[in-house]
């Protein structure tokens, strides 16, 4: 995931992520002119590494900037209508709670990333879920679920978990 703090580092940790690896493109801190022209650069380099690249923003915005999907909150992204819709467009939810997954679920998301799993530089001093609680949240999901949250290739390792995103953990020590 982009984030002011990472974006130095982007191009580089993109080419380091495996084929088939998604890219949610926030970089909120930007002007709308400045973010089109970011998410271009990025997006052409996710692609280049075979990486799916997906807009934290509206649907018409994401198609128009050439996204393959969109990530926010289950409301924001609205349900797809995949008989009129067939093009694989992707809706990521974010959720936080059970009544965020419930959501993603109503609204049938085709994932969902739970968060804060761990501590995070983002919200210092947030309450994290914790791996009980995000075992919890996993388990009421009706579609796969993604960890976000103080995650790296450590944390993924410790919780079990093999589908993760990051942000400062995207540009970190892999042992950190």
């Amino acid at each position: 995931m982009s984030d002011a703090r990472n974006d130095a580092l982007l191009d580089d940790a993109l080419g380091r992520l495996p084929r088939g690896s998604g890219f949610i493109y926030r970089h909120y801190h930007l002007p709308d002119k400045e973010r089109a022209i970011r998410f271009e650069q990025l997006a052409s380099a996710a692609r280049a590494s075979g990486q799916l690249v997906i807009l934290s923003g509206d649907e018409n915005q994401a198609r128009r900037w050439g996204a393959g999907g969109i990530y926010g909150a289950p409301d924001r992204i609205g349900k797809a209508d995949r008989l009129n819709d067939p093009d694989g467009f992707l809706r990521l939810a974010a959720a936080h709670d059970e009544c965020e997954i419930a959501a993603a679920n109503q609204i049938a998301a085709d994932a969902v990333l739970v968060s804060p799993v761990f501590p995070t530089a983002s919200h210092p001093g947030a309450a994290a879920l914790g791996p009980d609680r995000f075992r919890h949240l996993v388990k009421m999901a009706k579609m796969p679920v993604i960890a976000l949250g103080g995650m790296n290739q450590k944390t993924a390792k410790r919780l079990g978990w093999q589908r993760w995103a990051a942000i400062d953990g995207l540009v970190l020590p892999t042992d950190s």
